[in-house]
């Protein structure tokens, strides 16, 4: 099966150019200028478009913050805030103060310094590669962690993807877990999934699908390449009596085989890379028996953005989620038709429902922070994982990142 790029052959990136930290200051106040935030300096300079009540940053080591950021662009931003070199000011929540960013991402960057994009961005490590292998490490540096770790902060569900809320009332009254427990149930009803039917999970989670797939009655093939997720799913599955039904697999989607009436993947394809997104729809178009369905939860963002970002290296492939890609809509069409039978019948997106999923997750992991740091993590990973969540949060928020379920069949 070819693995050729979705998005067509592009040039290598050239070696990157650094900045110091003095003119990358002088590149960042004049980025921010326009908008609506403060940058307040140790010296009591201020830049920035903000007033008085705008969502303000405390930049407490500026040679150290802007050193970063002249070496890596992408990178040291997150980095120096793990770092400690700046935080949100007292009153300021930090998701608040990246929204304004997330809302100018396509245009941040004054013209003029576009063109040197290219000088300054990094490769991503050819150790990111999602081979067999690959994948497998990859996963396993971010969902192995700890399954105590992910306890603490998720709802009972243990779901690590976007809920889907009541559309009708206000998002934030509602139950995270009732919110969790609708967007399962709504993949499977999409999914087509009752009594008999033969199903395959592609990414486990925790079992929290699988699971409810088997209380309808249907045969659950499930696999996942994470051990932690693996061991803990078969558990949750055998202590809720459904081990005749549902097997859970160590195994990568590669390697499956059968037909099955219904596919389902909830936030999976993020972590294929590009190269193997036409292997992982040629899978599942092999594996969906006649007349089937397939259902994905799948995180978007533009294409022009995909294509703008997917061939340097960030903070998030760094430190969260290595080999991870966020597709388009676009290129996933493009696969589809280039390299399967299947075709994109139906879809519905729900991207605010992910920025109020990620916000109560930020809110309890740092209330739940003494439980955490019991559990091995110091404060750098606070600082991480608190970026992270925050980061995400303010790119659904404004839109920037979107969630959708895709529903798939054959149409030739």
């Amino acid at each position: 099966m070819s693995t050729a790029n979705p998005l067509g052959a592009r040039p290598a990136l050239t070696r990157p150019l650094r900045l110091g930290a003095g003119p990358t200051r002088r590149v960042v106040d004049r980025m921010v200028a326009d908008l609506p935030v403060r940058l307040r300096y140790p010296d009591g300079s201020v830049a920035g478009g903000g007033g008085a009540d705008a969502p303000t940053i405390e930049i407490v080591r500026p040679r150290d913050a802007f050193a970063r950021i002249a070496s890596a662009p992408k990178i040291g931003i997150g980095e120096s805030y793990m770092a400690g070199d700046w935080y949100a000011a007292e009153g300021t929540d930090l998701a608040d103060v990246l929204t304004p960013f997330a809302a100018r991402m396509a245009t941040l960057v004054p013209r003029p310094l576009v063109r040197l994009r290219r000088c300054v961005d990094r490769r991503v490590p050819r150790t990111s590669r999602n081979t067999v292998t690959g994948a497998r490490r990859n996963i396993e540096a971010h969902y192995d962690l700890s399954n105590a770790l992910f306890a603490e902060f998720l709802d009972p569900t243990l779901s690590y993807s976007s809920a889907l809320f009541d559309a009708r009332a206000p998002l934030a009254g509602q139950d995270l877990g009732a919110a969790q427990e609708r967007k399962i149930e709504a993949v499977l009803d999409r999914a087509g999934v009752r009594a008999g039917s033969r199903v395959l999970e592609i990414g486990s989670g925790w079992g929290s699908l699988a699971a409810a797939a088997g209380r309808r009655g249907a045969r659950v093939t499930s696999v996942t390449i994470s051990p932690a997720q693996h061991g803990l799913a078969r558990r949750r599955v055998a202590e809720a009596g459904l081990a005749d039904r549902v097997d859970i697999r160590l195994q990568d989607y590669r390697q499956v085989e059968g037909r099955y009436d219904a596919v389902v993947s909830v936030e999976m394809i993020e972590a294929v890379g590009i190269e193997y997104w036409p292997t992982y729809f040629d899978i599942i178009d092999r594996r969906l028996a006649p007349g089937g369905r397939v259902v994905l939860q799948a995180i978007l963002m533009a294409h022009d953005r995909l294509q703008a970002s997917c061939r340097s290296h960030s903070w998030i492939q760094k430190y969260i989620f290595p080999g991870g890609v966020i597709p388009s809509l676009t290129a996933i069409e493009a696969t589809l038709r280039q390299h399967t039978a299947l075709g994109l019948t139906a879809r519905h997106h729900f991207g605010p429902h992910y920025a109020e999923t990620l916000r109560r997750w930020r809110y309890r992991f740092l209330a739940r922070w003494p439980q955490v740091t019991a559990l091995g993590f110091d404060e750098r990973f606070r600082r991480m994982w608190e970026f992270y969540l925050a980061y995400s949060e303010a790119g659904f928020a404004v839109g920037y990142l979107d969630v959708a379920h895709l529903e798939l069949a054959r149409v030739r």
